[in-house]
């Protein structure tokens, strides 16, 4: 729940720290008090687009910080906390805030780590719904009907379960017209696909192909020159003069090597080891000059070209590429498009089988989404009659006794139906007893609006996601007993949850647990700043006199300010 919230240079607030308690607590003070800014505040806090409008004159940004309180229960909040990478400990408060710059950029923060607004939002959802007479519109709107329903009944498991059997099924659907349109279109183009097939038959492409014929077309475009080397390699390899020399050297070594035979100086047996290592070097350099020349005289006379071999090659590297332009593929993909057009036409004769597979699937899985559909509604039934009863009872403190509520059931339309079941709800109201019931929107008072959107959510109260409700005058447009009877509904409301109610009524103010007064000061030099205050008990007693009897305090006002506490 909400525990604190700090306000600086927002608006028309200069420095504004509020502690906010468990139950219901009431705000008070007079029209243009500044009320709404408080409410602006927290929307910021939930995601709401920032204004440069709204910092305060005179200043650079605008700071709102809101302080909340988890537990172990808030395991949404949690799962989103760690999906952004922000650890909380349930015994920590979460601390959201937003910086508005005059200058800048806006920021969000969650314990200090920056977010988006959209983060803002998404969290926002279950930390404060804020309700005002007209914000209650998401349960006056249709489309939002099934989904109040099934989250009163608790029935997220069988809608989960109609949603993954409807998917099972159109998958098994788009499985079977897939191959039906296969086979058509097979069927449609019999004699194109067996030419094209044809045509591919007689190509013959094979993996790899191309990238060892424009290899081969390299080697012979450069296949006189490659002679040409081949040959001076030959030639050099294959003079006399070569061999001669270095058998000479050879020779020479060998008299170096006599002469030295005898000697027994150390100096000249280091000289004979070097020179029978020359000797030695000299013998393996003729041997493999010899093999050199053998490999270099045959790889000369295997290159002789052929000279029709780079015609065939580019003839064929021609036909592949036209080919693979005709199909709008890779080269590569020539031979796999092949076997798909003998697949294709192979349809024609052998899907009676696999089509009468796909559609057995098919009318299986749509069986079980039937059943799970079927179980849904009837669970629906049984969740809209306790939330006949729970809204009816609800209506009566509200002075709503002679308004009806009801749950209307309708088949959607064929094109509709599926993962969210069969059912088309609305909800129904009947304003007079006898008249028949009609949409929500028949309800043409602002004051009769208020109490029944009140209505729904003290019924739907066990389901909401948000532990802070706030309310933004609920009791417009109603007094005496109804406007009590609405502060009733909010203490009502604030027995397991936090309530906040902005109110002009001093009926449900009374019923409040605390009272904070909102009020315009002037300050020097003909500033104006709103005002927080938490209320004491005389206080409180002054404020509720005033809202009964306006500037001037009488007696007697006070006196019906002190009877409403006590009766509170």
């Amino acid at each position: 729940m909400l525990l604190s919230i700090s306000i600086r240079s927002f608006v028309l607030i200069d420095e504004l720290d509020l502690e906010v308690g468990q139950g219901f607590s009431a705000l008070t003070g007079e029209t243009g008090a500044g009320k709404s800014i408080l409410l602006d505040a927290l929307g910021l806090i939930l995601g709401a687009r920032p204004n440069r409008s709204l910092i305060r004159k005179g200043q650079d940004r605008a700071v709102i910080a809101a302080c909340f309180g988890l537990t172990e229960n808030d395991r949404a909040i949690f799962s989103l906390l760690d999906a952004w990478g922000i650890q909380v400990d349930p015994d920590e408060a979460l601390v959201v805030k937003r910086i508005i710059s005059a200058t800048g950029p806006s920021r969000a923060l969650i314990n200090d780590q920056a977010v988006s607004s959209r983060n803002l939002e998404e969290i926002g959802r279950f930390l404060i719904e804020i309700h005002g007479q007209n914000a209650s519109a998401s349960l006056f709107r249709v489309t939002n009907h099934r989904d109040v329903l099934d989250d009163f009944g608790d029935l997220s498991g069988k809608v989960d379960r109609t949603a993954i059997a409807w998917r099972k099924f159109l998958r098994a659907r788009e499985a079977r017209e897939g191959l039906e349109n296969r086979i058509q279109h097979a069927a449609d183009h019999q004699d194109w696909l067996a030419f094209q097939l044809a045509e591919l038959a007689d190509l013959a492409p094979v993996p790899g192909e191309v990238t060892q014929l424009e290899a081969e077309r390299r080697r012979l475009l450069h296949a006189g020159k490659i002679t040409e080397h081949f040959g001076r390699a030959d030639r050099a390899l294959s003079a006399p003069e070569m061999e001669r020399t270095l058998v000479e050297a050879s020779r020479a070594l060998e008299h170096v090597a006599r002469a030295l035979g005898g000697d027994t100086d150390p100096t000249g047996c280091d000289l004979m080891a070097a020179t029978q290592q020359a000797a030695d070097a000299l013998d393996r350099a003729v041997i493999e000059m010899e093999e050199a020349a053998q490999l270099v005289t045959h790889l000369a006379r295997q290159h002789h070209a052929d000279p029709d071999a780079l015609s065939r090659i580019e003839t064929r590297l021609f036909a592949l590429r036209d080919a693979a332009r005709k199909h709008r593929c890779d080269v590569e993909a020539l031979a796999e498009k092949q076997q798909q057009l003998s697949d294709e036409l192979a349809l024609i004769g052998e899907h009676d089988d696999a089509l009468r597979g796909l559609k057995a699937k098919e009318s299986e899985l749509y069986g079980l989404w039937e059943r799970a559909a079927d179980t849904l509604s009837e669970a629906r039934r049984d969740a809209a009659r306790a939330l006949e009863r729970a809204v009816c009872t609800e209506l009566a403190p509200l002075h709503l006794d002679r308004v009806g509520f009801q749950v209307q059931f309708s088949p959607l339309d064929p094109e509709s139906r599926g993962a969210v079941g069969t059912d088309r709800i609305e909800f129904l109201v009947e304003t007079n007893l006898g008249e028949g019931f009609g949409p929500l929107r028949s309800i043409a008072s602002g004051g009769e609006m208020a109490r029944f959107s009140l209505a729904l959510k003290c019924a739907l109260t066990r389901i909401g996601r948000a532990r802070t409700l706030i309310f933004d005058e609920a009791d417009q447009g109603v007094g005496g007993a109804v406007a009590a009877a609405i502060g009733e509904r909010l203490a009502h409301l604030g027995g397991d949850r936090q309530v906040l109610g902005v109110t002009h009524s001093p009926q449900v103010a009374s019923c409040a647990r605390r009272q904070l007064r909102i009020r315009k000061q002037d300050r020097s030099g003909g500033r104006v700043t709103t005002e927080v205050t938490q209320l004491d008990d005389g206080q409180r007693l002054e404020e509720i006199a005033r809202m009964l009897s306006g500037s001037s305090i009488s007696d007697e006002a006070r006196a019906a300010a002190s009877k409403l506490l006590e009766v509170a």
